[in-house]
């Protein structure tokens, strides 16, 4: 084998594999999903249960296949063919594929895979097959790692299928950190938490001690900025996402602090500093502690967020009169105005791929999320409710989480997610009511 990438928080090791029956095809290959705008037909997918390769691996080659289903399944881009409908099994992870029979239940696309464990170590082994095409498409692969990583192992096998037929980045290997709360709607206790992006292995970082707001992971996904009343004033907070160690940001006397972000170096935070009854941008270098303003204006300025080569920020401002957004340099300077349609325009996300600018819009009673060009062009609503805001942006840049909250006393808030084309809104399953959610780059 040969080892090309270590994945160390959780001991994961990936592998190449030799092809089984033929030779691999380029991932440019007769098999792929063109992404657009326009109605896409799922692509019928097969994904048998994983070969267990010894007895202590059955229950988790099952689980492992069902996750990497569900991954694929979930974009709204594949559809999966039931087991109810297969023709083949599969009993070997290196037998020869029955590729006619594929065909006769019209599968496109067909997932392999094995599992073996032995004391707390698992290895998965897969290939993705086009099944027109009666090959391989791309190489074999093999993950190893510890028992209690399969769930990522899972994830990283969709995203690996995800991208050889889409041929963009996944997404599934990723967290999301948010504001978990409970109690009456006028009384709610948070705690920040943080779980996978479907809503699993849910893990809670802080107590519901003080209010928390607006988490947001740093570049490399090992940090998180936060605004806590636990003085009883907003103030930015950083957190170590392995030993919860906080520390405070940006403390000063007589003013509050708030809306942090960070800047694509992982070393400067855009954020929101009130004082004196005004409201301006400022950064600040995490290192040095030294700190700048970017804005000076009677307005209130706020919600900074990075292009992702850190040459721009947009922000939310009322210096027109109402809530509108601007881009400005990343050092200040005299901003531009690009949210032009009619409503209140708020909390700016810009898109991971450079392209697009999310946001929340407020107008005639209703409050939608809806992304637009860097320039205000093109601007798309893909949600309407009594409340949607905080849009976060995946690591390819496709889809979008976001919170949504009912009406009246009983309204709990939730996450649900989007594809950018508005296609595919879903409510991530969680078991406690949710907010405020930022999704983490893909894990290392």
């Amino acid at each position: 084998m040969t080892l090309f990438r270590t994945l160390a928080p959780m001991g994961l090791a990936l592998a190449l594999l030799l092809p089984a029956a033929a030779p691999a095809v380029a991932q440019n290959g007769p098999l792929r999903i063109e992404i657009t705008e326009g109605v896409i037909e799922p692509l019928p997918f097969a994904i048998p249960d994983f070969v267990a390769e010894n007895g202590g691996a059955s229950q988790l080659a099952q689980d492992i296949a069902r996750v990497i289903a569900s991954d694929l399944s979930g974009t709204g881009l594949f559809r999966e063919i039931p087991a109810s409908a297969h023709i083949s099994r599969v009993t070997s992870f290196d037998a020869p594929i029955a590729y006619a029979d594929w065909k006769a239940i019209n599968a496109q696309a067909l997932l392999t895979g094995s599992v073996s464990a032995s004391g707390d170590r698992v290895v998965v082994k897969f290939r993705l097959h086009d099944v027109f095409s009666d090959q391989p498409l791309g190489e074999g692969l093999q993950f190893a790692g510890s028992a209690s990583g399969w769930r990522r192992m899972a994830h990283k096998v969709a995203d690996i299928a995800y991208s050889r037929i889409t041929g963009e980045g996944g997404y599934f290997d990723s967290r999301v950190v948010f504001v978990s709360e409970s109690g009456p709607k006028n009384a709610r206790a948070k705690r920040l938490a943080v779980m996978d992006y479907d809503g699993a292995n849910v893990q809670y970082l802080t107590d519901s001690s003080s209010i928390v707001l607006a988490p947001r992971f740093s570049p490399t996904g090992d940090r998180i900025l936060f605004t806590s009343y636990s003085t009883g004033f907003p103030r930015i907070y950083l957190m170590n996402v392995g030993s919860l160690a906080t520390k405070g940001l940006a403390e000063q006397p007589g003013t509050m602090t708030f809306a942090p972000r960070f800047a694509p170096d992982g070393r400067t935070v855009a954020f929101s500093l009130e004082q004196g009854g005004n409201t301006d941008i400022y950064t600040l270098d995490t290192a040095s502690g030294s700190r700048r303003q970017l804005t000076n204006a009677p307005s209130i300025e706020t919600a900074p967020s990075y292009s992702p080569d850190g040459s721009q920020i947009v922000f939310e401002s009322d210096r027109s009169g109402t809530q509108q957004l601007y881009i400005m340099s990343a050092g200040g300077g005299e901003p531009r105005r690009i949210s032009n349609g009619a409503g209140r325009y708020g909390t700016p996300v810009w898109s991971p791929r450079g392209d697009l600018i999310a946001f929340t819009k407020q107008h005639q009673g209703r409050f939608h999320i809806g992304v637009m060009r860097t320039d205000g062009s093109e601007e798309r609503l893909l949600t309407a409710s009594f409340l949607d805001e905080g849009p976060t942006w995946a690591p390819n840049g496709r889809v979008l989480m976001f919170t949504r909250e009912g009406a009246g006393a009983g309204g709990q808030p939730a996450l649900y997610s989007v594809d950018i084309s508005g296609r595919n809104l879903k409510r991530v399953p969680l078991s406690v009511a949710a907010s405020d959610p930022a999704w983490s780059p893909l894990l290392p």
